[in-house]
């Protein structure tokens, strides 16, 4: 995959198209079926938005997205990841199966923390990394919830 959150289908960049310009068809090309990839990059960088995986390396089980088969073979190196990023204090996962996986990174590091709530955060101040942890509900359509209601999760990150 060249960037994240490319599928038609998942509704992650028309929440962000609701929070920050109050239309969920900003980062859509007008009469085409795809998102504007130069807008939402260049978005990115002006919000000091980047994105990673919690795993690096994956099978899937069956041929579809559902998280319950989806095997993790190589697990991403998270305090790695942020010791590129110094000015880093926010980590988002947004799903179930991306916040099972940094919860038992963070456990296995040694910081005792447990999955947070939907649209809640967790605090992590070791000698690794200090910041906070927030859990957002999957953007993904099957995940049962209006877009208006996950938007509203959303916003917490930036207010």
């Amino acid at each position: 995959m060249e960037w994240f959150y490319p599928n038609w289908i998942n509704d992650f960049w028309r929440i962000q198209g609701l929070i920050h310009f109050d239309d969920k068809n900003y980062f859509e090309m007008k009469d085409e079926k795809r998102f504007d990839k130069e807008c939402i990059m260049s978005f990115c960088k002006e919000k000091g938005m980047a994105f990673f995986d919690t795993a690096r390396k994956v099978c899937r089980l069956k041929d579809n997205a559902d998280d319950n088969f989806l095997d993790i073979l190589e697990p991403t190196d998270v305090f790695d990841l942020l010791h590129q990023m110094p000015f880093c204090s926010v980590v988002v996962t947004t799903g179930g199966k991306a916040s099972e996986e940094i919860c038992a990174y963070f456990n296995n590091k040694g910081i005792d923390v447990k999955v947070p709530k939907v649209g809640e955060n967790v605090s992590i101040n070791s000698d690794l990394w200090t910041g906070t942890w927030w859990r957002m509900p999957s953007s993904s359509r099957a995940y049962p919830m209006k877009i208006e209601k996950k938007a509203e999760y959303y916003k917490l990150l930036f207010s």
